[in-house]
């Protein structure tokens, strides 16, 4: 097929971009529909005239309906997506762009989502849906799974379904809480995981942030000890990365501490460690929970993370990210990561 594509490339270059931007707006209507015109407009880049030739088209093609409530792909429409996907990931170089990205940072594998995360939200979406696949593939005969709290994860959670139910599984938090909306913290999400897959989960009632005083205080207790025996042997994990000054003032950092984030020029967050551009840890919070250390004992660690705003934060992060780590990310955030290599 490689072959073929290039031949195509060099003598119909134009038939190709058609049919990449066919397959955008087929895909964006599966993945959001129903959905308006102006909507889709904006999520694809396309005026509205442009938009609305090309909608006519898969309109006669019988592979989109027109509704009240906005346009919707029809049965004919989702199984061209899916007989054509592999050859447009191909087409788009996104195979390329994953070897790349995966031979320069040394990791497992990277799973790249077409779009941008940061402009469409149907891309955390596919992110998550990716995520899924990547825990089914993965899963052994009995699974502790720790998982961490935000968006990320909490889309994650809505994709997973109970064609898990052959397996066992034991979805844990992470780490404690941050004081942020209740939907995005890990109990949330083990807890929906676990709903959704038709499995157990445990809870981790107890702050992210302590100090080393009530620290000392909490590892006395045997509850807390148990569920973080549980967290440590975990055999998958999962988790975002986020940009650094956003996760300290999520985490209400003093002043003094956010002024020496910025004098390291920390960029990336994850598990409570700040990581400058070259991936050094230069700061740690006192947290309860999954340590960085404990990543090396778990067989696979699923980070997800996209938008081009997180390309800085995510090459920063992999830069020392364990081995055994799967990226699934954005094609927005995956040119970032280019881009640094």
């Amino acid at each position: 097929m490689s072959t073929f594509l290039e031949v195509q490339k060099k003598l119909v270059p134009d038939l190709l971009q058609i049919m990449q931007k066919r397959y955008e707006i087929l895909r964006s209507i599966w993945l959001s529909g129903p959905v308006g015109r102006r909507t889709l407009a904006q999520a694809v880049g396309l005026t509205e005239r442009v938009l609305r030739s090309e909608v006519e088209f898969l309109k006669n093609q019988h592979l989109i309906e027109i509704r009240s409530t906005g346009m919707v792909i029809t049965d004919e429409g989702k199984t061209i997506l899916r007989e054509i996907e592999d050859m447009m990931r191909e087409i788009s170089g996104i195979n390329q762009m994953e070897n790349r990205i995966k031979e320069y940072f040394q990791i497992q594998a990277v799973f790249i989502v077409p779009g941008n995360s940061d402009t469409s939200p149907w891309v955390k979406q596919e992110m998550g849906r990716a995520c899924a696949r990547s825990i089914k593939k993965r899963l052994l005969g009995e699974n502790i799974i720790a998982v961490t709290g935000g968006t990320t994860m909490a889309a994650v959670a809505e994709t997973l379904t109970p064609d898990f139910s052959n397996k066992k599984i034991m979805f844990v938090p992470a780490r404690g809480g941050i004081g942020e909306d209740v939907s995005n913290q890990a109990n949330y999400i083990c807890a929906k995981m676990a709903k959704n897959t038709g499995q157990k989960y445990r809870v981790f009632y107890a702050p992210d942030q302590v100090s080393q005083q009530v620290y000392a205080s909490l590892m006395k207790e045997k509850p807390i000890k148990e569920i973080l025996t549980l967290i440590s042997s975990a055999n998958m994990v999962l988790h975002g990365i986020g940009d650094a000054m956003v996760m300290a003032k999520r985490r209400n950092t003093s002043p003094a501490e956010m002024e020496k984030l910025v004098k390291a020029k920390a960029v990336a967050e994850a598990f409570g460690y700040y990581f400058d551009e070259e991936g050094k840890v230069v700061h740690k919070v006192s947290t309860i929970g999954l340590q960085l250390s404990d990543l090396s004992k778990a067989k696979d660690v699923i980070a997800v993370a996209g938008g081009a705003s997180k390309g800085k934060a995510i090459f920063a992060y992999l830069k020392s990210a364990p081995k055994s780590t799967v990226l699934i990310t954005d094609e927005a955030a995956a040119k970032m990561l280019l881009k640094g290599i």
